[in-house]
């Protein structure tokens, strides 16, 4: 709950360091004599960068289950499943966290966790992965995805997409609208003109890209927390190591696009892959 407090204070901080900065600059006084209402910007930016960021974190334990077909372990039927939710178990305890919910699913080898709230989060993991590494290094990316659960990590991120968010919504309205000024100013016509709704698309694509390389840049960074947070919850570093090797030598499972900055392995691209090469994190490791 904190960080959902913390997510709301954070945009609402956003738009009014944005509202002051135009104001210091001059530029609020520019476009609001030329018909833009600032203050109705910034709350239309908020409620763009917020609501749709808030509202995917909100629904995604559920969205999880539906696009992966994850069957959530309420009675373990085997003696793995029986072991999963124990590891899980041991490692929340440790963690300080409240027990997640535990699913299977079928599919190569991933896992995932997500959830609005760490104590009522969701860890899954596949099929896939269950049959390709060994207990040990199941259980440490068990551990891995715990620790993203204990970092915060599904909200933080969230955090970081809105504020990302509402200034892309913000910066390229005000950037289409001083165009149109411009390009309009010896017209006598009212309301935004085609250089508005052009220059609007443009940046919105444009600082969008941006934007989802910071995203992709933070992300990595927590994919390095998570695992020496295996390490710490396993006692030692090598089973995370090893998991990561192995990892290194599998063809990954597809994640739903929503769902891959949670899984333990990300897309290709360094500037905007959600995860760091599996070199790195050992080698990261391996210095801790």
């Amino acid at each position: 709950m904190k960080r959902i407090l913390l997510f709301v204070l954070t945009n609402v901080a956003v738009m009014a360091v944005l509202l002051i900065t135009t104001r210091i600059l001059g530029v609020d006084r520019f476009l609001t004599a030329n018909g833009l209402n600032m203050t109705a910007l910034a709350g239309f930016s908020l409620i763009i960068g917020f609501g749709g960021a808030i509202i995917s974190l909100l629904i995604s334990k559920p969205m999880a289950k539906f696009s992966t077909k994850a069957r959530v372990i309420n009675q373990p039927q085997t003696a793995d499943e029986a072991w999963i939710v124990q590891t899980v178990q041991t490692f929340a305890t440790k963690a300080g966290i409240g027990m997640p919910e535990v699913a299977i699913y079928d599919g190569a080898p991933n896992a995932f966790a997500t959830g609005a709230f760490k104590n009522s989060a969701l860890v899954a993991v596949s099929t896939g992965l269950l049959q390709s590494m060994t207990k040990e290094e199941v259980e440490a990316v068990i551990g891995h995805e715990v620790a993203h659960v204990a970092n915060g990590d599904m909200v933080t991120m969230t955090l970081v997409q809105g504020v990302m968010n509402t200034f892309v919504v913000f910066l390229s309205r005000v950037i289409g609208y001083a165009v149109d000024s411009f390009l309009r100013k010896d017209s006598n016509s009212s309301g935004p003109g085609i250089g508005y709704f052009v220059t609007t698309i443009v940046m919105d694509i444009v600082l969008g890209f941006l934007a989802a390389i910071i995203v992709a840049w933070f992300s990595r960074q927590r994919e390095f927390r998570a695992d020496a947070g295996a390490a710490q919850l396993m006692g030692r570093k090598q089973p995370m190591i090893n998991a990561l090797a192995r990892l290194g030598g599998l063809t990954p499972g597809e994640l739903p696009k929503t769902m891959q900055a949670m899984g333990i392995t990300g897309s290709l691209g360094k500037l905007f892959s959600t995860h760091p090469p599996m070199e790195e994190r050992i080698d990261a490791l391996q210095k801790l």
